[in-house]
């Protein structure tokens, strides 16, 4: 029972956030390395990651729809391109899309069904500018995906 949950688990993670087994253990050792709780700190890298960002502010309808925006060069962070998803956003930095992607009916459609949706108390969004803040970093709170971290440092601690 427990091996097969905790399993069931990672892998639940890795298809929300849209990321390889590699890349997830990497993200799990960093998170092991850090101060606090290790499920916790793996949680909020994730959630801090560029593409869950530009999900998250309601730029891509979808995580991958958004690590696509991301990969194409759509999306600015401190007016800097970035074609990185995996980059980590940190507090204070100003996400925003390119001026030439405003216009594209996607992006439009996303961001409208994201004021319905809702931004996470993390971040503030700006629909008519296209742009959003990072306040702060997420807590464990903010995280509202139904995951179960604890079973996760404990496949990893075998």
């Amino acid at each position: 029972m427990g091996y097969g949950l905790q399993l069931r688990e990672k892998q639940k993670v890795k298809r929300i956030y849209g990321i390889q087994e590699r890349q997830f253990r990497t993200y799990f050792a960093k998170a092991d390395r850090k101060k606090g709780i290790t499920g916790e700190n793996l949680l909020v890298m994730l959630e801090s990651r560029l593409d869950n960002v530009v999900y998250s502010l309601g730029f891509g309808a979808s995580r991958s729809q958004a690590r696509q925006l991301v990969r194409h060069g759509h999306i600015l962070v401190d007016g800097k391109k970035v074609t990185i998803p995996s980059f980590q956003v940190r507090a204070e930095h100003t996400v925003s899309v390119k001026d030439r992607s405003r216009k594209n009916d996607y992006v439009r459609q996303s961001v409208e069904s994201a004021r319905g949706r809702g931004v996470p108390e993390w971040l503030d969004l700006d629909a008519e500018a296209f742009s959003g803040k990072v306040r702060a970093l997420p807590t464990r709170d903010d995280i509202k995906i139904p995951i179960q971290e604890q079973l996760i440092v404990e496949l990893y601690s075998r």
